[in-house]
């Protein structure tokens, strides 16, 4: 199956270089996850109102719906700077200690995939949670004594994709713990209208709302598609992004009206035709896809399940009446 898909929501190097010039800057800008922005606001204004640092916060849901992007709007609310890291990045207790301990008074830490911190390095961040401070091991052995340093009063921001497989000390210890969910298709419009306006492309309301509706719910996801229908209304029309131009672009990127691609299509067609519908256990498919069973549950399924394509079952993966429908397939024994 192809890796290299453009309706992947992990982020890729061009989303990267141009979310910053996207991103908003405040909450007042921040477009959707009203729940989280509106108990973020709240925490925020008593913070300040208090003269105190905001508590520990901790992002979780599916990559692309802005959780970088809320902790940099923290920092800017707050008033402070924001450190960023990832926990793949943070091998060694000691490089968290370093990371802490250059920390001024009041910033936000920012660490992304938290998830993936390794054991030795999240212990070092309990007593910095809890007490703002870290403690340090001098010498070996028998002359071996441990001594207490004060960190500066800071906010650790921590966003996961997976939050089931983050430990109860770590995520008991943050206070704020806020769900981001997927987008509607009336958010994305606006988030693609803003878009254009940032990188001066011309859009209709018919257009921005093409591309929002195949965006799988995921505002990086829109921008990414926004950009490349911008290609094609530069080179093949007047410049102008249309409905006309949004179809004839995301069609010719497969990406179809319900934002599926051939890889999406593919697993709902293997599961119909190779397995009658389905029940068939995610190890088989995965194996009839030449696919990792990880990548598959954890890339693919989410979107399929949410839409009502896919059912997971005690025995295994069933195929839907709606996937009958979109593949244009009779339903089997129906």
């Amino acid at each position: 199956m192809n890796n290299r898909r453009i309706i992947t929501t992990d982020a890729a190097e061009e989303d990267l270089r141009i979310e910053g010039t996207l991103r908003p800057q405040g909450l007042s800008e921040y477009i959707g996850q009203e729940k989280a922005k509106s108990n973020l606001k709240i925490y925020i204004e008593a913070a300040k109102s208090r003269g105190e640092p905001l508590d520990h916060v901790l992002f979780y849901g599916p990559p692309g719906l802005g959780k970088t992007t809320l902790a940099g709007i923290i920092a800017n609310e707050m008033g402070t700077h924001i450190k960023v890291t990832s926990g793949p990045a943070i091998e060694k207790p000691g490089e968290m200690a370093a990371i802490l301990n250059n920390l001024q008074e009041g910033d936000v830490l920012f660490v992304d995939e938290i998830h993936r911190l390794n054991r030795q390095v999240e212990e070092v961040l309990y007593p910095a949670m809890e007490d703002f401070a870290i403690d340090i091991m001098l010498g070996k052995e028998s002359s071996a004594r441990s001594i207490r340093l004060d960190l500066p009063h800071f906010t650790l921001v921590g966003a996961t994709t997976r939050a089931g497989l983050l430990t109860a000390p770590l995520r008991d210890r943050f206070g704020v713990v806020q769900k981001l969910e997927f987008y509607t298709p009336k958010e994305l419009s606006v988030i693609v209208t803003r878009s254009a306006g940032v990188l001066g492309v011309e859009i209709d309301p018919l257009g921005a709302a093409e591309i929002a509706r195949r965006s799988r719910g995921t505002p990086r996801l829109a921008n990414r598609l926004l950009k490349r229908v911008r290609d094609f209304a530069q080179v093949k029309y007047n410049g102008i992004i249309t409905k006309e131009v949004a179809d004839f672009a995301l069609d010719i990127l497969d990406v179809d009206k319900m934002g599926l691609d051939n890889n999406d299509r593919n697993i709902l067609m293997t599961i119909v035709e190779k397995f009658e519908g389905g029940p068939v256990g995610l190890d088989t498919l995965a194996a009839a896809l030449g696919e990792d069973a990880g990548t598959l549950e954890d890339v693919y399924e989410p979107y399929l399940l949410m839409n009502g394509f896919l059912n997971r079952t005690p025995r295994g993966r069933v195929a839907t009446r709606l996937a009958y429908s979109h593949l244009d397939l009779p339903v089997i024994g129906g």
